[in-house]
């Protein structure tokens, strides 16, 4: 499961990039994503909306299993 979260993660990686930002896979335990936003994600005002509408969204629709991704 973590290989394939890891996949879709570099799939949205170079949005983030794009930004100035980033994201780094902490865990993957009983369908809960845990990531940490580093770079200029990471102090952004709007990174809670890019975790849950973006890299959520994506993650749920590519992988199913996917219940919920949390902010380590």
């Amino acid at each position: 499961m973590k290989e394939r979260v890891q996949k879709v993660l570099d799939m949205v990686r170079p949005r983030l990039q794009a930004d100035g930002g980033d994201v780094e896979l902490i865990s993957v335990d009983d369908g809960v994503v845990k990531v940490r936003l580093t770079g200029a994600c990471g102090g952004c005002p709007m990174a809670t909306m890019t975790l849950k509408q973006g890299i959520e969204r994506v993650l749920k629709s590519e992988i199913p299993e996917i219940k919920e991704v949390v902010q380590a």
